[in-house]
This record gives C-alpha cells, structure tokens and sequence, in this order.
C-alpha cells in the first residue's frame, strides 16, 4: 500500500474506541457509552460517514481525537439523518474553535439537505484552553444562529445523558425534543462559572438534574439509559415519515375500541386518566407522551391511527379537573407549534371545565399564556380533529378545536357537555335573585339543582349534535374508524424547499 494512503488510515484508525482504550475506560467508570458508541447504537450499521475525523485542538500543545466532535450522516432505520456527539473524554466535551467549524459544517448540511439532526451534547460550554491560544474571544461565532435557523426545517433532537452546561446546554434547549437519562443535568453555566458569579460552590450534580428539570418543561423525555434514550429517539424520528414508507403503516394493532364506552365514569365530577382514552384510540404501542410532568392539565403525545403520525393534546381530568393553567397553555402551544411545523394532523380530546381561575391563577399571566395556545391553533394550517369526551365549557373548551376554529372533524360522545361557562356558575348568575330569595338553605340547594339540571338538559350531546353545533355524537368504541376515515381524506402535505415554521424554545 502507498505510504500516504497508509499515513491516513493510521491516523483514521487511531481516533477511534479499539486506539483509545484509556479514554473508554474512563467512560466504563463513569457507566457512559463513548461518542462512537452512541452513534454506533443509533445508526442503521454501515451507513455512517463521518466528517473531520482528523481534526485536532488548535493548539500544538493540545491533543485530542477529532476534536472532541464525532459528527457525519448516516442512515437510521432506512431514513437519511445527520448526527453529531461530544465526546466528553476530549477536554469534557467542550467547545472548541475547530470544533465549531465542524458545528457549523454538520448544520448547513442539515439544512441545505433537510435531514433531521440528533445530537448527543454532553459537554462543559467553551474551551477556556482556546482563549490562550490567540483565536480570539469567538464573538463572530456563527454556530448558535445557525443551530437556532434549523428549527422547522427537519426534526432536531437532543440526548443529553451527562453534564451538559453553557453552549452545549444552549443547544440542548433549542431541539424540537430533549431526551435525557437519569444522570443527566443541564445548566447554563458549570461549577466554575457558578461560582465565579454567585461565590458559592456547587457540584456538577447540584445544577439542573433531572428532578428539577423534567418537572419544569426542558426534558420531553426520560429515558432508563443510554440504551432507551437511543430507542425513543429512533420512536419519535418514525413520526415524521410519511406512513407509506414506514413499517407501521404496513402493520399495526387496533386496540380493543369497545373499552372506551366504560371510561367515563357516570359521575361527572369523578376524574378518570386521559391516556386510556389515547391508549384505545392509537395503534397498539404507537403513543409517544412528550413532557408527562410539565403542563399535567394537558396530555401531548404522539401516535398512529391506522398507521397515520397524529399528534394528540387531550385535557387530564387527573389534575385540576382538566382546567387549563399557564404551564398546560405552554405545553400546548408548542406542541401545536411542532406538529404544524412538520405537517402532522392534530387530535384534540376535550374535557374541560375551561381556563382555570381565581386571583392565583393570574399570578400566572393566564390572559397572556392562553392566549399564546389560541393565537399558535388559530394560525396552524395542519388539519385537525376534536373529539369531545366529557365537559366543553367556556374558553377552555373552545381552544380545545370546537367547531368554531375549523376542525376538518368535530364529534362528540354521548357524555358530552357543553356550556358557555360551567353550568353550576351558570346558574349562580342567571338565578341570582331567585336564590337569594330562598327561605333558608335547602330551598336554595332544590331551586340550584333544578335550575343546573335543566340547563344540563339543553345542553347534552344530543341536543347540541340537534342543532348541528358539532358534526355528530358516536359511540366511543367507533371514534378509531371516523378518527382513521378523516385521516385518509386530507391531502398529502405538499413538498417544502424550505421551513414553514420555527418552534419555539419554549
């Protein structure tokens, strides 16, 4: 063989795991996979091709393989992708001045391409070794603006399952969706910077771990490991083909719809859990909850029907009786955001007494947070479908696809309800002076209960399908097959040069 070609293979060779057995034994203490396994567990075998493997430190006194940045593309289950991984044995990931030429490399050719972008970001922010080395302080960095142009283009997705500060941190909070394992955190700024600024010490451990941060909305998923963190990234990534070319479309399980008639309990002030009810609608397997303990007013989660990506927002009786607080506005919104984005129809499952209130509440800036979810559903142009389940009442249920906001199918159960404003404060209003005329307490409890009865009456399921308010009232156990029928009669997105939409960090 040619020396030359031989010199490079030498040098390919030796930045890789087999040439570094010190460096993967450091990952082995810790319970971490290295870079290359990481990718190596995500991509289809054979299809990656990496880009700078020859990179290094730009300092002569510096070593480290690729740069601490394993990035390329590749194939996973079928679909073509970019991908990019710190290698936290390099300088603990940090982010350097070759390293970021390497960013900005990767993310044009993500955008140029359309390919989704899975990153795993474990790392400590800037290189501190690189300000020493006559490169400058990095203000004409462009590889932050360039990660945030991505949005909308193709999905992004962040693994974070160590220490993840400053600029990489910065980038795990602008991906569409955040996965993180349990020994991750997530911060802007490490111990150092922390220190530096507030002159107390922490550990690495005391800033952003995950009991602070799936809690408040930055981590869309947990993961056990390493392992499942790479198995719901390849999950949420199969949404976002069309269901022809995926697997699930050829092959999937109804669940049994007959189920659902019984989840609604007869009380109507008893709670039930609103992932049943997604569980007997989706194909068998196919719900992918994002956020489950941010928002928990509101279920996001993606899915199939009859193989078809939906992505579904259902209120949760479980928690608040399903009123729709500031951190649910949010939770929705965004996820509006997403699916318009990437063009995947919407189903909204609505039961709620409306927008929560009270002189808490708008401590909370309620006006401006259910706004924002009005405004994001009122300028989404991807179809989407509402099924009332229970209580549509006031404002609340209006946001959750009533009639009014175009629905390409509205229907209801026979346990609908519906009501400008909850029918009991209804009353309280409208009889006001009847009430207070009562002789004594009991009178006024028989003249409310009558009162609130007849106005339930004017107002169930099949009073308001009556007067063509919704499309119709269904059995529970036939909401797949008008959920599926719907979903085959919208046309196919159109194909996009560029993005529709950005998705907000938050």
């Amino acid at each position: 063989m040619r020396r030359d070609v031989e010199k490079i293979r030498q040098l390919r060779a030796a930045v890789l795991d087999a040439a570094r057995p010190e460096a993967v034994a450091k990952r082995r203490k810790t319970g971490h996979w290295t870079a290359r396994e990481q990718l190596d567990g995500f991509l289809d075998p054979g299809s990656f091709a990496e880009y700078g493997a020859l990179s290094r430190p730009v300092r002569d006194d510096m070593h480290g393989a690729a740069d601490g940045l394993v990035m390329g593309t590749g194939q996973v289950d079928g679909q073509a992708c970019a991908v990019m991984a710190y290698d936290y044995t390099v300088y603990a990931g940090t982010q350097s001045v070759i390293n970021h030429k390497k960013h900005d490399r990767i993310f044009e050719l993500a955008e140029r391409l359309r390919l989704p972008l899975i990153c795993w970001l474990e790392g400590g922010g800037a290189r501190p070794h690189d300000l020493t080395a006559g490169s400058g302080l990095g203000l004409d960095l462009t590889t932050f603006m360039a990660f945030a142009r991505l949005s909308g283009h193709a999905p992004l997705v962040g693994i974070v399952t160590g220490r993840c500060f400053a600029g990489n941190a910065n980038l795990a909070g602008m991906c569409d969706v955040l996965i993180a394992t349990p020994k991750a955190n997530i911060g802007m700024a490490g111990p150092p910077l922390v220190e530096a600024a507030l002159g107390e010490s922490f550990t690495p451990e005391q800033i952003g771990p995950v009991a602070v941060q799936e809690p408040n909305g930055v981590i869309d998923l947990l993961a056990a490991d390493e392992g499942e963190a790479i198995a719901l990234a390849k999950q949420y990534l199969s949404y976002f083909r069309p269901p022809s070319g995926t697997r699930e479309a050829a092959s999937y399980e109804a669940p049994d719809g007959a189920a659902l008639r019984d989840l609604i309990p007869d009380n109507p002030r008893r709670a039930y859990n609103v992932r049943k009810v997604i569980e007997g609608i989706a194909d068998l397997g196919s719900a992918l909850e994002l956020r489950a303990k941010f928002g928990r007013a509101i279920v996001t989660s993606l899915a199939r029907i009859e193989g078809h990506p939906v992505g579904v927002i259902a209120n949760q009786p479980m928690f608040l009786a399903g009123a729709i607080d500031s951190p649910a506005s949010d939770k929705a919104a965004r996820f509006i955001q997403l699916c318009d984005a990437y063009d995947i129809p919407m189903l909204f499952l609505c039961d709620t007494p409306g927008l929560m209130v009270g002189p808490e509440i708008e401590k909370t800036a309620l006006v401006r947070h259910s706004g924002r979810l009005l405004i994001n559903l009122a300028s989404a142009t991807v179809p989407f479908m509402t099924v009332i389940l229970r209580k549509a009442y006031g404002l609340g249920g209006y946001v959750m696809g009533m009639r009014g906001l175009d629905p390409a199918l509205c229907v209801g159960w026979p346990t609908a309800e519906f009501g400008g404003m909850g029918l009991e404060g209804a009353v309280n209003i409208t009889h006001r002076a009847e009430l207070a005329a009562a002789p004594d307490e009991a009178a006024r409890a028989e003249i409310h209960a009558q009162a609130t009865a007849e106005l339930k009456r004017r107002n169930t399921a099949i009073e308001i399908a009556a007067k063509f308010e919704i499309d119709d009232i269904i059995d529970p156990a036939d909401t797949r097959y008008f959920l599926a029928r719907t979903l085959q009669a919208m046309p196919t997105p159109p194909v996009r040069n560029g993005r529709k939409r950005a998705i907000d960090a938050w």
